[in-house]
């Protein structure tokens, strides 16, 4: 609440500026916060690239980044005017616009997407004694933080494969680096994560030498999850040598990364984020490999949640149709 109330301070003063006349008004910067994810994952790099892009790139910007738990607190930050850009994946937008799972508690959260980024990828790692979901059963098994988008996730892979993720595993919930660590240490026996190819703390886990662990295949996993959430999630193969030690591909499940606002975000805040990222596209691209796939024809593509409508002006402005 204190943040919440410092940032409408901090924009009611931004207002106040307007009548100082435009010496003062050009010194005036604009803050933004970009809600990312833990340390471990894709989302924390990502995001504090886009800031430090934002900040360096476009006038009188000054955009910080915000370590979180990823999609689910990222949505309730920008829902509650506590993050003015956050990371999602769709499984956990389309959720919050609906009010069910993770949002159950509070109701329906309007957020709108502004691109597509990359897509995530179900990591299901595992001991080398376990050899597909299914027999996960009875073990120790990390499913993602709380509430997040991992958790919802995991939860809808071991349905898949014919288990009670409430029941037929000991759940741990912990974060990518802290699953990696716990791996390593012998506590869990394997962990799900959902994220980016690489994801730091599978790689500094794979480069560690720790541990032994594979990664497991859910592309049947996949086909029963398409049955009872058409359009949500797709095929996703995971190039051989990803991590060190991975020799052959993986074929798994993937769903798409979306940078959000909420839904009454300002046009003008939607325009100056995209022309930040688009106009300086050769610097996002460098923040991290996935970034490398953001193209403007990439981060225009129609989803099963809607755009924000500046963001769809900003596309159709430059050629680009949604």
């Amino acid at each position: 609440m204190t943040l919440l109330l410092n940032r409408r301070a901090a924009l009611a003063a931004s207002a106040a500026l307007l009548g100082l006349g435009a010496p003062a008004l050009a010194q005036a910067r604009r803050r933004l916060t970009v809600a990312t994810g833990g340390t471990g994952g894709v989302y924390f790099v990502y995001g504090g690239g886009l800031a430090r892009v934002l900040t360096e790139k476009v006038p009188n910007v000054q955009a910080t980044s915000q370590v979180t738990g990823g999609s689910v607190d990222n949505i309730n930050l920008l829902s509650a005017g506590d993050a003015d850009i956050g990371f999602s994946t769709l499984d956990s937008v389309v959720d919050a616009l609906n009010g069910v799972g993770a949002y159950a508690r509070g109701g329906k959260r309007e957020v709108r997407i502004i691109a597509v980024l990359y897509d995530n990828v179900l990591h299901a790692v595992a001991t080398p004694a376990i050899n597909s979901v299914a027999e996960m059963k009875g073990k120790r098994i990390g499913v993602g933080s709380a509430g997040s988008s991992t958790e919802g996730w995991a939860d809808r892979t071991l349905e898949a494969a014919g288990l009670n993720p409430k029941t037929d595993i000991i759940r741990d919930n912990l974060g990518v680096a802290e699953s990696a660590n716990a791996l390593a240490d012998g506590k869990i026996a394997g962990f799900f994560w959902g994220g980016g190819v690489p994801t730091a703390a599978i790689r500094d886990l794979a480069q560690s030498g720790r541990t032994a662990f594979k990664l497991l295949d859910t592309s049947k996993e996949l086909v029963e999850m398409n049955k009872k959430y058409p359009g949500l999630y797709r095929e996703s193969i995971m190039p051989p040598n990803s991590y060190q030690g991975q020799t052959q591909a993986v074929s798994g499940i993937g769903v798409a990364n979306v940078m959000l606002v909420d839904a009454k975000a300002p046009n003008d805040l939607v325009t100056l984020i995209l022309e930040g990222i688009f106009n300086n596209l050769t610097d996002m691209q460098a923040v991290h490999p996935e970034a490398r796939k953001l193209t403007l024809q990439t981060a225009a593509v129609k989803l099963a949640a809607p755009f924000h409508p500046a963001a769809e002006a900003f596309y159709k402005a430059r050629g680009v149709s949604i």
